[in-house]
């Protein structure tokens, strides 16, 4: 075992509440309704993991909520406050007003993932997803404007209708895209301590699901490479949700359900932390095996959680709608027997916090 101190129990403020490090190798599920302290919680065990553990994490930050990560507050003792320095811990931002940023290379995409970046259908579209299929793509010789005009410029009229189909969508156009940079599967390669990927602040809307799709068709392509990684991908929903509404979330929810399924096997854990258990794909929901519920007032969903995590006593689960902000029911493998938590205090900054409403001056 390897004990994560997260907080104190809800029965007795003077013990410590303690979950197993050692079994976040099994898929986590994370929820709580807005306002219920979820992401704040999500940072403290996040922190004690990162100590207490050499397991690397990956973050997939929507909300910026992680992106100070690397930054310990200002109350921190010295000593822990070094131990936490001593960590290789890297942000990357998809503001273009940050450095370093976010970008992942087009052409290390496959095929299918391309073509649902394209909203291309293999059937629908046969003869351009073809022309794309026969595509022979390098980085060394990959640049927007000649790779545009030489499929527009094409004698093969599949060639020219998907060079116009990926000019007209701009795809080419985000800033997502290296270009020449240094993609962010280099630096998961490394296998850094912790890296936080803030794709909260791109331009497109589609960005944050292909970077999401780069990344995570990377990892699976390395799968037998045997690395661990716990994947953690906040604000879930966006990224697996029952019903994809996009080619891209399509993919995405494909290869995450893939990943549920078989990903343990190679190293590759999931922690996924969303506000509804509902908003997630069951074939991904059901293969968590650790449960973390914070202030929830849904029936449907407390349903839900007692259907998919059947070894959850219901009386407790029963008990959401009246934790205070901060407090949780932990349950599944890494705890003995299910604890209800009042959770201790952050180590590092929190980004992405409600903004405050300022008082008029009188």
């Amino acid at each position: 075992m390897i004990p994560l101190a997260v907080g104190t129990t809800v029965e007795g403020p003077e013990r410590p509440a303690v979950i197993d490090g050692s079994r976040l190798n099994r898929h986590t599920f994370w929820c709580g309704q807005s306002g219920s302290g979820k992401t704040y919680a999500l940072g403290v065990v996040l922190e004690q993991l990162l100590l207490q553990t050499e397991l690397p994490v990956g973050v997939l930050d929507p909300n910026a909520d992680f992106a100070e990560l690397g930054r310990t507050r200002d109350e921190v003792g010295a000593e822990e406050a070094a131990r936490w320095a001593d960590l290789d811990i890297r942000v990357l931002h998809s503001s273009t007003v940050r450095d370093p940023q976010l970008h992942i290379r087009f052409v290390d995409l496959s095929v299918s993932s391309k073509a649902a970046v394209g909203r291309l259908d293999p059937i629908e579209d046969s003869e351009e997803y073809n022309a794309l299929l026969h595509l022979r793509l390098g980085p060394d010789r990959f640049e927007r404007d000649r790779f545009l005009a030489a499929l527009v410029g094409s004698d093969d009229p599949a060639q020219r209708r998907l060079g116009l189909r990926i000019d007209n969508l701009q795809i080419l156009d985000w800033p997502l895209w290296a270009m020449g940079a240094t993609s962010v599967t280099d630096a998961l390669d490394e296998r850094p301590r912790a890296i936080v990927l803030d794709v909260g602040g791109f331009s497109h809307p589609g960005e944050p699901q292909a970077a999401a799709l780069g990344v995570l068709e990377h990892l699976w392509e390395r799968r037998m490479e045997r690395r661990p990684l716990l994947i953690v991908i906040d604000e879930a929903h966006n990224f697996c949700p029952p019903i994809p509404r996009s080619s891209v979330e399509a993919k995405l929810t494909e290869l995450l359900i893939q990943i549920a399924a078989e990903g343990r096997k190679f190293g590759l854990w999931l922690f996924l932390s969303t506000q509804r258990p509902t908003k997630i794909h069951p074939n991904v929901l059901s293969q968590c095996d650790n449960l973390g519920l914070m202030r929830m007032n849904s029936p449907r969903d407390l349903a839900e959680l007692a259907d998919v995590f059947g070894f959850v006593p219901r009386h407790l689960l029963e008990q959401s709608p009246g934790f205070r902000k901060g407090e949780a029911l932990f349950a599944g493998a890494f705890t003995e027997e299910p604890q209800l938590v009042r959770m201790g205090r952050r180590l590092t900054v929190e980004g992405g916090s409600d903004l405050a409403v300022a008082a008029r001056a009188s």
